[in-house]
């Protein structure tokens, strides 16, 4: 308890050098690029076009709303993806920070994460113009679109935490992530349909998988259809689980930190 009130704190203390921080990773990613932020917008739009043209138009799907179906999975799995990645290499990334100046050391994983997730944000502009464009009309569904949201939110963090530990003493943890990234890209159904893995009695396979739960939610809220109940009980207790053990492990061996990096 007594932890939880120092991190609560600390929040409150360093809440101007966590915007900060924020702020700097935006700036960072987009410091080279000629497009600046308008690429946040571009980059999903540009992928959707080719996702769609590949398993659209050469695999015969004629489903007018296709790329919506596309770009809903694509933009969650990418913010997931490039969360964790900044969280993973967050504390390597301000070693020189950490060794000179105390600050709570959550700080680091956590801007990873928010900065992400702000970007990602501004891209659902793309996602709301697509919809429209094609016809997905927003129904009352649209309002429970902040449940799905705050998971993909508090599954970030949670995995992040747990990945910024392990990076600082397994340096090789970034090339292994980024290979289960590709692995649970393909377990997302971001460009399939679910139904070819249940007609195959293969639907626990997703199911299983946290993150399909939260893309599967978020779908049922553009297309306008009620949650499930099912997905949305697991995805909960996994974002609580990954949250409250990223926490603990990261206390327990962020005093180690400065001997590693």
């Amino acid at each position: 308890m007594n932890k939880v009130k120092r991190m609560i704190h600390g929040f409150v203390k360093y809440r101007y050098l966590l915007s900060e921080l924020v702020k700097k990773g935006i700036v960072l990613k987009y410091r080279r690029s000629y497009l600046g932020i308008i690429w946040t917008l571009l980059e999903p739009f540009l992928n959707m076009l080719v996702l769609t043209f590949v398993f659209g138009t050469l695999f015969g799907n004629s489903d007018r709303a296709y790329p919506v179906y596309i770009l809903s999975g694509r933009l969650l799995y990418s913010c997931f993806s490039q969360a964790t990645k900044a969280s993973l290499r967050s504390i390597r990334a301000n070693s020189g920070m950490i060794n000179k100046v105390y600050v709570p050391k959550y700080l680091y994983p956590l801007s990873g994460v928010l900065y992400s997730y702000v970007i990602f944000l501004f891209s659902l502009v793309v996602l709301v113009a697509v919809a429209l464009f094609l016809g997905v009309w927003p129904t009352w569904h649209l309002l429970l679109a902040f449940i799905p949201l705050v998971l993909l939110l508090l599954f970030s963090l949670g995995i992040g935490m747990i990945l910024a530990t392990m990076g600082v003493f397994f340096r090789d943890m970034e090339y292994l992530w980024d290979v289960a990234l590709t692995l649970l890209m393909y377990l997302c159904a971001i460009f399939y349909y679910p139904d070819q893995f249940v007609a195959a009695g293969k639907g626990w396979v997703l199911n299983g998988n946290p993150l399909y739960c939260i893309i599967a939610l978020f779908r049922s809220c553009i297309y306008g259809t009620a949650l499930d109940p099912f997905q949305l009980g697991y995805a909960s207790l996994w974002c609580i689980a990954t949250l409250i053990a990223g926490t603990f492990i990261f206390y327990r061996k962020q005093d180690k930190f400065v001997l590693y990096i």
